[in-house]
């Protein structure tokens, strides 16, 4: 335990030197800190899973409900900037005063209890919620979900976005071996919600061994666009239409937002339903690092954490209808767990220059190892820079009036681009 006064910094650096594989994962430590902790867990608990949209869909979930009154805490990772947005209650991060005494009450409770970086942080938002008089809690699952320490509690609803292939070392090779882990929120008679029309076998079965309550895209809930901009869901008892698009950009967001409706629907809170605040809420929310557009020191600046093959291909279709007549340079850095030959195979269709760079990770692939290996996929140039700052003055000092500069791979690329660019961003005249 570090000594009592440790800024939040010291915290983290601490943190940092946890490894999880030198832990047996599992929930029985996280459970076991958790009543030795006496934490009192509200009425309404939704956890939220799967590979790609959790945290859009956490945003969605949390926006609605704070609109609608309720008291809400969310539980987000990784951060984008600062460790601090992990950790919110109705929408404002939590203080460093506020992590550090949850973090050196966890530290007094657990006595020889390994925890790791990620359980630190799980249990330090429990600790902060518990301290306010909230009526909901927000989790997202950090990875695959039946050993996640977001699991470590019952929940009242539960949300599986979909499932796609991404941290293979930890979860399975394949889709029904990962879909496996995150049906693993699932519990005896609890809605769960699959916001996905692809459900793996794995999510069938073990629904039907658990006993849960799963609600389908297509059987239980839907939803349609229009013609005119618009959609509209159907949902067990709620039927709403038109409502105007998500502020979130891509297609795929509706059926996000579908998703959250359903969820928020089988928890019975109903009061975040009402049609007038959905037209309020959804159009206007935006999310950090989601194709995030960004117009600084003279180029064009495009930000998304997609790192994986299924959201690259979302990411690369998003490209293609908003390409125009300049050229697109990606600057990208990925964990050593990523499958890069996949990421870049999505994104090359709509990549025109290649740049690759070292994440701000101990677990980031090298820039010049990422570089032959996207070049090795795709048959083209990748340039290697030295830093992220080299990569992005390149890019900028390269690209052409029109072109766009896109910034992708990690939420340790995009964050660190992002305060970067807030440096030397300037408003527009």
């Amino acid at each position: 335990m570090l000594p009592a006064g440790s800024p939040l910094s010291d915290w983290l650096i601490w943190l940092e030197t946890l490894s999880p594989k030198e832990i047996d994962l599992g929930l029985d430590r996280v459970q076991s800190v958790l009543e030795r902790l006496s934490i009192e867990i509200p009425a309404n608990v939704l956890l939220i899973a799967g590979t790609n949209g959790k945290g859009s869909s956490v945003a969605m979930t949390e926006a609605l409900l704070c609109a609608a009154g309720y008291r809400v805490g969310a539980y987000t990772s990784p951060h984008i900037m600062h460790y601090n947005e992990r950790i919110a209650v109705d929408r404002v991060p939590a203080s460093d005063e506020q992590i550090i005494a949850a973090f050196e009450r966890i530290a007094a409770s657990r006595h020889d209890v390994p925890l790791t970086y990620f359980e630190y942080g799980t249990l330090a938002a429990m600790v902060v919620f518990s301290e306010q008089e909230l009526d909901a809690w927000v989790l997202e699952v950090g990875m695959g979900g039946r050993l996640d320490a977001s699991n470590a509690i019952d929940p009242t609803a539960s949300l599986i976005t979909n499932v796609a292939l991404d941290h293979c070392d930890w979860l399975g090779d394949d889709v029904e071996a990962i879909a496996f882990e995150k049906a693993g929120v699932m519990r005896k008679g609890v809605p769960t919600v699959f916001g996905s029309r692809e459900v793996p076998n794995s999510v069938l079965r073990h629904a039907e061994a658990t006993g849960a309550e799963l609600l389908l895209l297509g059987r239980d809930f839907d939803f349609e666009l229009g013609a005119d901009r618009d959609w509209s869901f159907a949902g067990r008892d709620l039927k709403m239409s038109p409502l105007e698009l998500p502020g979130l950009t891509g297609a795929f967001q509706v059926q996000n937002a579908a998703a959250v409706l359903a969820l928020i629907e089988a928890a019975g809170l109903t009061r975040a339903l009402q049609a007038g605040l959905l037209r309020q809420v959804l159009p206007n929310l935006k999310l950090t690092g989601r194709w995030q557009a960004v117009r600084a020191a003279g180029a064009d600046w495009l930000l998304d954490v997609a790192h994986n093959p299924a959201a690259a291909k979302v990411l690369s279709e998003s490209l293609a209808a908003t390409r125009g007549v300049g050229k697109t340079w990606a600057i990208t850095g990925l964990l050593d767990d990523k499958d890069v030959e996949g990421v870049a195979a999505a994104l090359n269709p709509e990549v025109d220059y290649w740049i690759a760079v070292t994440a701000n990770s101990p677990r980031a692939i090298q820039a010049d190892e990422l570089a032959r290996r996207i070049a090795n996929r795709t048959g083209r140039p990748c340039r290697v820079s030295d830093s992220l700052d080299e990569a992005m003055q390149y890019a900028a000092r390269s690209a052409s009036e029109n072109d766009r500069i896109l910034l992708t791979g990690s939420f340790y690329l995009v964050g660190p681009a992002l305060l970067k660019l807030e440096l030397y961003s300037r408003p527009e005249s």
